[in-house]
């Protein structure tokens, strides 16, 4: 829709490799949006990311998510995998603001942005 050249666009189910994931090229960015969702879904998501990480280890995951929890957690599954995650605050893209794009997040809820890469710079 956007006319952006050369977009794969391919859908998975977290922890499951597939011939489309088997078949993409090295990535340079991953983008998700929200997909922290449910805490028995991060290891999954870690896992096909790691995945990924090991075609092109300089590769970023890049992802919204809302805090739902105080006691949801990604650091000890960060850990096992080898990754480390650094947090974007909203405000450094003038994204922190209610009724971007028509929706009324952030507004009230704590969204935050986070890049997740492999804990050394390669492998």
């Amino acid at each position: 829709m956007n006319n952006l050249p050369q977009l794969q666009v391919v859908g998975l189910t977290w922890g499951h490799v597939s011939w489309d994931l088997l078949a993409l090229p090295p990535q340079d960015i991953i983008l998700a949006s929200d997909v922290f969702f449910e805490p028995e879904d991060f290891e999954d998501i870690l896992t096909t990311i790691y995945f990924l990480m090991h075609k092109n280890p300089k590769v970023q995951l890049w992802s919204t998510y809302q805090v739902r929890s105080a006691d949801w957690s990604l650091e000890a599954l960060l850990y096992k995998w080898d990754m480390k995650c650094v947090h974007i605050p909203l405000e450094s893209f003038d994204a922190d603001k209610e009724d971007i794009a028509e929706s009324a997040l952030p507004g009230r809820h704590t969204v935050e942005m986070l890049v997740i890469s492999f804990a050394k710079d390669s492998l």
